[in-house]
């Protein structure tokens, strides 16, 4: 199982999103992490993708205007991905990610 953190900023911005856009993100990130734990290539539907001009910064969509970055970070287990959050939010999230 992937384990994960988050940054501050990435706290502060999934509070200002309202309730049914935190469901959507969290059964987006279920997606994700079933992904992840089975070792496959993500899903098309989370369309995750390298942000330009970010280097090691990723992108995931939970929603039509929803989007999550993320970079890895570095294992805490042995064979298990680390998954660091950095912005949830709408694509005003990229001026920032």
């Amino acid at each position: 199982m992937p384990t994960y953190a988050w940054l501050a900023r990435f706290w502060s911005d999934f509070k200002r999103l309202s309730p049914d856009e935190q469901t959507a993100f969290l059964v987006a990130v279920k997606y994700f992490v079933t992904d992840l734990s089975e070792k496959k290539p993500f899903r098309k539907s989370l369309r995750v993708k390298g942000i330009q001009g970010a280097p090691g910064v990723f992108e995931m969509t939970w929603a039509r205007d929803g989007r999550a970055t993320f970079q890895y970070g570095k294992p805490l287990r042995d064979n298990e991905v680390h998954i660091v959050w950095r912005r949830v939010g709408t694509h005003n999230i990229f001026n920032h990610p």
